[in-house]
């Protein structure tokens, strides 16, 4: 073979291997990014051809497609699209879709594994293709609560089985219509989308799972206390000095009590019971001094800080700071400083006391049905793992139960049943609002709902607003509502 036939060959082999080598990342390692990008006008009128599948809440629909006589063939729509926009989120004609949407796309549009027989056999059968329904773990009765009782506030509420972590109400103020951002038409959603980004109240944060996390405040004092219990060196009846101001040792902060003075009424000595039951924070921060940052830290990553959770949808994990001095270490122990949790969490911590100090896995879907009702998928319990003792759960139950019946979330109080509560009055800043919380479970001698109340801005009150005047009653209407259903 002469020399320019050689090269003309070699030429030609790494033209073909060039060939070879470009489709192969196109159809294979690029595939998905090409399939799942915006720009993509044939994936995406393709994945509107499908009749996907709904979303369920009790049978009902709170999503679904209906025929429309345009390029994308079905419209997505959205009943009583605000009250259930964090559980279902939304299917743009471009951009990328959320919540339920996004995390299950592949069920709903009818692409999973585990529909390709199905598929196939639609397709021979010459049946339309559809997607799978799903069906979510929310009670229609408990979530109509939750946004009752939230009302116009700023916030969140979240209620779960404590035995099972079934998310059954998860509720977050202000929020929006997912239909204005499901028409087909790329322009209208984009104006659309534009416009709650640029709203200063955030309607597109679910503040019930993430968002701009809030200081638990006081809330955070059950894992400071499950910390001590564990410990084996603290009881319910350990005492603590109480004075009225505690300077943190080399700093010129002082802590206060919320009512400026000593806790309790003022004698020398308050016990753990007690601090918990008045919300002090004085003996919490001496307690957690002694306790320190990493036994502090330890006990709140086994209820589940620090972990982000797929329930399905993405959550934003709670936080405990790391490498804290002994001043930084009083505060989180009443939970300031850098201490962040998202209602979900606190209410995995109250859902963990009250299932005996196991921590159950959250959980948004029951269940995932094909076309034919044959289950793709059913969800388990499962635990994330033992925060505490059954002795420290039964132990915290009654504190907890102290903390409602005669101590600082009276608020939350409900006749002829039990509550076990702990409410939260969390700082911002020198002049900004509090963050109000409240977190338990009822009825406490068998607890079957917890729930955690979140409210922003100081439920319009400023510095004025407390727990238990605002989100303490926000709880108990909700309680109240589904122990009567």
């Amino acid at each position: 073979m002469n020399r320019e036939l050689k090269r003309i060959t070699i030429l030609v082999f790494v033209m073909f291997l060039s060939l070879f080598v470009a489709s192969t990342i196109v159809q294979y390692a690029q595939a998905e990014a090409l399939a799942e990008d915006p720009r993509n006008s044939r994936t995406l009128y393709e994945s509107y051809s499908v009749e996907r599948g709904p979303i369920l809440v009790g049978g009902e629909p709170i999503a679904y497609s209906q025929p429309s006589d345009d390029d994308y063939k079905f419209q997505r729509v959205y009943a009583n699209g605000p009250l259930y926009a964090p559980i279902t989120g939304f299917l743009p004609v471009n951009g990328e879709a959320t919540g339920l949407e996004r995390s299950l796309n592949s069920y709903l549009s009818g692409q999973s594994s585990t529909q390709f027989f199905d598929q196939l056999n639609r397709l021979i059968s010459g049946q339309d293709p559809m997607g799978a329904s799903v069906e979510v773990a929310i009670d229609p009765v408990a979530q109509q609560a939750a946004w009752d009782a939230l009302g116009d506030y700023t916030g969140a509420v979240i209620v779960t089985e404590p035995s099972t972590g079934r998310i059954i109400a998860m509720v977050t103020k202000p929020t929006y219509d997912p239909n204005t951002l499901a028409v087909h038409n790329s322009a209208q959603v984009q104006e659309s989308y534009q416009g709650l980004i640029d709203d200063p109240s955030d309607p597109l944060f679910n503040r019930a799972t993430g968002g701009d996390m809030n200081p638990p405040g006081s809330v955070f004092k059950l894992v400071v206390t499950a910390a001590a219990l564990e410990s084996g060196k603290y009881t319910p009846d350990s005492t603590f000095p109480n004075p009225a101001t505690l300077t943190l040792p080399g700093t010129d902060s002082v802590v206060r009590n919320t009512d400026g003075g000593a806790c309790g009424g003022g004698a020398a000595q308050v016990t753990l019971a007690d601090a918990l039951r008045l919300s002090c924070n004085i003996p919490f921060a001496e307690l957690g001094m002694a306790l320190g940052d990493d036994a502090i830290r330890e006990q709140a990553e086994k209820f589940g800080f620090d972990t982000e959770f797929d329930i399905p949808t993405a959550t934003q994990p709670s936080t405990y700071p790391r490498v804290l001095d002994e001043p930084q270490t009083a505060l989180t122990a009443f939970g300031q400083g850098d201490v962040r949790a998202t209602p979900l969490q606190m209410a995995m911590v109250s859902a963990a006391i009250a299932n005996g100090g196991i921590v159950m896995n959250p959980n948004l879907v029951d269940q995932i049905t094909a076309p034919d009702f044959a289950p793709l998928q059913e969800f388990q319990k499962s635990e994330f793992g033992r925060a505490i003792s059954k002795e420290t759960a039964d132990t915290m139950v009654q504190m907890m139960v102290n903390g409602v019946e005669n101590g600082a979330a009276s608020n939350a109080r409900i006749d002829g049943v039990s509550v076990a509560g702990k409410t939260g009055t969390a700082e911002n800043g020198e002049s900004d609002p509090y963050t109000l919380w409240f977190t338990g479970f009822a009825p406490a001698d068998a607890p079957q709902y917890a729930i955690t109340v979140l409210v922003e801005d100081g439920g319009g009150q400023g510095q004025e607003g407390f727990g238990n005047g605002i989100a303490a009653p926000v709880a108990k209407q909700v309680l109240e509502a589904v122990l009567n259903k």
